[in-house]
């Protein structure tokens, strides 16, 4: 085995074995990691320990300006998942990866799934750009993230995945929640001036003409 694959595998048998530790301790550790940074010096920067700290502020309603930057940073985000997606979906495809044919195609259908939550969630973000106020488009948006944060926490389970992914997994959790869902969609949920997607009408059935 070259060197590098070996070096590889040591790094993601490690990060599995923190897996193991429990998926509470790893939130709890890369919050505390977060934390340990000067937050003053990041706070105009609007980066993830920003808006984790106005989780936990009394004054946590975000100013029009604070919503956009989220919006910006949760792109982000979806773009790193869309880099990382496509580079998984080719290590497999050429075989870069040592898994067998049916384990290829299983995490291929996974990969297929997260390319399409990763286009609805960036979607809804060029909605949620449009109109503020879009409950809809906030909750699909929030579920995306769920969703992609929970494929990419199994990925890093993977020891042929792990390398790929790194920290974004539980970067995206938080992201999701309790930062989007905190600040951004349970507050607009609340609001009198939600904006709600009309409801579509079913369309009657035309009535054949009646035979003489």
């Amino acid at each position: 085995m070259p060197a590098d694959r070996k070096a590889q595998a040591g790094v993601c048998a490690g990060r599995s074995w923190e897996m193991a530790m429990g998926h509470g301790k790893r939130l709890m550790g890369l919050v505390i990691l977060i934390f340990g940074f000067s937050a003053a010096g990041f706070a105009e920067e609007y980066h993830l320990q920003y808006f984790l700290a106005k989780t936990s502020s009394k004054a946590n309603e975000l100013s029009k300006k604070e919503r956009i930057e989220l919006l910006n940073q949760v792109d982000e985000v979806l773009g790193q998942a869309r880099r990382i997606q496509g580079k998984l979906t080719q290590a497999i495809q050429t075989g870069e990866m040592d898994i067998h044919y049916q384990e290829g195609k299983f995490w291929m259908s996974k990969l297929e799934e997260d390319q399409a939550l990763i286009e609805s969630g960036l979607g809804q973000l060029k909605l949620l750009r449009e109109k503020p106020a879009q409950l809809v488009a906030s909750i699909t948006l929030y579920k995306s993230l769920k969703d992609l944060s929970s494929h990419f926490n199994a990925y890093n389970n993977m020891s042929p995945f792990c390398g790929f992914v790194g920290d974004l997994a539980p970067e995206m959790e938080l992201w999701a929640d309790p930062v989007f869902y905190k600040l951004y969609l349970i507050p607009l949920a609340r609001s009198k001036d939600v904006e709600k997607e009309p409801a579509q009408r079913e369309k009657k059935p035309i009535p054949k003409p009646k035979k003489p």
